[in-house]
């Protein structure tokens, strides 16, 4: 009787670790049959989280348009993928060039896109464009460059793929947004209030488009860890306040975004937000609490400027 109390918690644990295991094996391949023959646009294919993502569609046997500003970074993207991957159930991806940020060329670069293969199933907005600094040191034009990569970019191919989506009455369009547009975070204003804006249109869209059977999703991680940089001794950055929102803790890996993706597709979902419980908390508590929210954050600003000046 003392033998098998001892072994029982092991294998009870070894019982449930196998039920996930297998789960989550099902649910890879129910996500990678749901996206096998379908043409995926993903832009900026040649950032860490693009590349993740033409990776998982990839191996899922989807027709991929990867797009990106350099075409010498979207060739060694394409070696990879197709030197990893059994050419008899994938597809060799298409190349295009696309700067987000040049609105005026967007339209004709949408054109090569359809004719690619003639028409879009998957259109993953991806590109971004970071910044950070206090509002007063920000120039209009940066805030303006801001705009046009995480909110004009994006609606301005979508807008131009969406006649295509229309006319079938079938499509998906997924955009890779961020934590800070459902919470703004100081000394990141531009890229906060693009954010804001790209949500807002993409919830409307999303109600618009029900009627054509065109699904629209929205995938909001924290912070993308693409490497990790612990705080110096003495930074407010290792402060209460960054505790609340700090990158690498609370911050998710390419990877784990790129699977997400390829869920939410799959399952058609609308809405994932991708946090550990301290940033799903601020966000929660910015909609229900949003004075002791605001408390927060000023006792982070003061906090940072305490610092600055002992510095």
């Amino acid at each position: 009787m003392g033998i098998f109390s001892i072994l029982a918690l092991p294998l009870l644990l070894l019982g449930i670790s196998g039920i996930i295991y297998i789960y989550q094996s099902v649910r890879w391949l129910l996500s990678k049959s749901a996206v096998q023959n379908k043409v995926v646009v993903i832009t900026d294919a040649i950032s860490g989280l693009g590349k993740e993502c033409s990776r998982v569609f990839h191996a899922g046997g989807a027709r991929l348009v990867l797009c990106g500003r350099t075409w010498e970074k979207l060739e060694a993207l394409y070696d990879a993928l197709i030197s990893v991957t059994d050419p008899s159930t994938t597809y060799a991806p298409k190349l295009i060039l696309l700067d987000i940020t040049d609105i005026s060329c967007i339209r004709d670069v949408a054109k090569e896109i359809l004719n690619c293969y003639g028409c879009v199933d998957i259109l993953i907005n991806n590109a971004s464009m970071k910044v950070k600094g206090a509002v007063q040191s920000i120039s209009l034009e940066l805030d303006k460059k801001i705009m046009d990569a995480n909110y004009f970019g994006p609606i301005t191919l979508t807008k131009a793929i969406l006649p295509n989506m229309i006319s079938r009455r079938t499509g998906q369009i997924v955009l890779i947004n961020s934590i800070q547009g459902k919470i703004g975070i100081p000394f990141r204003a531009a890229y906060s209030a693009s954010k804001h804006a790209a949500v807002g249109f993409f919830d409307c869209l999303r109600a618009e488009m029900e009627e054509f059977d065109i699904s629209v999703s929205t995938v909001s991680p924290t912070f993308i860890c693409s490497y990790h940089r612990p705080p110096a001794p003495g930074n407010w950055e290792a402060s209460i306040w960054k505790f609340f929102f700090r990158k690498v803790s609370y911050g998710v890996h390419p990877v784990e975004v790129a699977e997400e993706v390829l869920a939410t597709v799959s399952r058609r979902k609308q809405e994932v937000l991708m946090a550990n419980p301290i940033p799903r908390a601020a966000v929660y508590i910015r909609t229900f609490f949003p004075e002791l929210f605001f408390a927060i954050v000023a006792s982070g600003i003061r906090e940072k400027l305490k610092t600055e000046e002992e510095n």
